[in-house]
């Protein structure tokens, strides 16, 4: 597959696509139905389906029973943190291996033309970051994702939220577990803007823009307070009537989808011509450029705002302007 087909390169080698990121159809007006039709198997596959799928697995498989689960011991605490580990390690070092060690489709689709193993920094544990991506994800991420799966299904076991069965209200919590993208989104933005707060990013999230050029041992490299805050997301459910499935797969989608949102390349090469899109591009535009897309597009929040990058030079021209008026205003007597 020719990546030149869908995008462009530059001399310093970095790819980006001819088409720019589109925001989701379901917030255009007026609503068009074709389109929104056309867009849904997209916004199920191939990702989302497959967290919700490993969150199936977890609950129906791999928990302890509810009565186990009402007190809080080490044995099932333990099983779960390395089962999460596990999984972490199958999934993120998968893309790593294939995309970053073994190269497989070399730099085709890949954003940033540099390879991150090849710029050894300072700010980084042992001057590499895949090491210190993985060393933050498995001493800090992995634990206080784990912690909250505790936590939710400890509340269920012990009859604490407001939980409800399929059996009784199978609409609302499939359209629930539709929302979960979309509440990730929403929570993220809101997270994601205070910690660009001058003194929270100097202190706490300076540490994931570390990675400029991100990789999948990227997604979880952050500063534990901004794990704690990012996690946050599966509170909700012990708020509004849910299932802890649903909670289960919020913070699966938090988890796995940041590997997702990290690859840094458009396309993932399968077999020849064909591939797998991964709509990494809005998040590496963000960590390129730090103060624009806060969010990737589910919701239209950056376009309201007036911070989306869609890819485009129009988009690079209003960000530029946008820039310049913050430094003359900074700049103001």
């Amino acid at each position: 597959m020719d990546d030149l087909e869908f995008g462009t390169r530059n001399k310093r080698g970095d790819w980006s696509p001819h088409q720019a990121i589109g925001i989701n159809p379901i917030f255009s007006l007026p609503p068009n139905i074709i389109t929104i039709l056309k867009w849904l198997p997209g916004y199920f596959l191939p990702w989302n389906i497959a967290f919700m799928a490993t969150s199936f697995i977890l609950w129906n498989w791999l928990l302890p029973s509810v009565e186990t689960m009402k007190t809080l011991s080490v044995g099932w605490i333990i099983n779960l943190l390395v089962l999460n580990s596990l999984a972490v390690l199958a999934f993120y070092g998968a893309l790593e291996f294939r995309l970053y060690w073994q190269r497989h489709q070399g730099n085709k689709f890949k954003y940033n033309g540099k390879w991150p193993a090849e710029n050894k920094s300072d700010v980084f544990m042992f001057k590499n970051q895949i090491i210190d991506g993985m060393i933050r994800t498995f001493t800090s991420g992995v634990p206080i994702w784990t912690a909250y799966q505790v936590l939710v299904l400890w509340c269920y076991a012990n009859g604490i939220g407001n939980w409800v069965s399929f059996a009784d209200h199978p609409l609302w919590l499939c359209i629930l577990a539709f929302l979960v993208p979309i509440i990730h989104e929403l929570h993220f933005y809101c997270i994601h803007r205070l910690i660009h707060v001058p003194i929270l990013y100097k202190w706490i999230h300076s540490v994931h823009h570390n990675s400029v050029n991100p990789s999948p041992w990227s997604s979880l490299s952050m500063h534990p307070i901004e794990h704690v805050l990012y996690w946050s997301s599966a509170l909700l459910h012990l708020v509004v009537p849910s299932h802890p499935l649903l909670a289960l797969y919020q913070l699966h989608f938090a988890g796995f989808g940041a590997g997702v949102g990290h690859i840094g390349f458009e396309k993932i090469e399968l077999a020849e011509g064909k591939a797998m899109d991964t709509h990494a591009y809005a998040h590496y535009l963000h960590h390129k450029y730090f103060e624009v897309n806060y969010s990737d597009a589910t919701i239209p929040l950056d376009k309201i705002f007036g911070t989306w990058h869609d890819g485009t030079k129009e988009a690079e021209e209003r960000m530029n302007e946008r820039f310049a008026r913050k430094i003359a205003r900074m700049n103001k007597p």
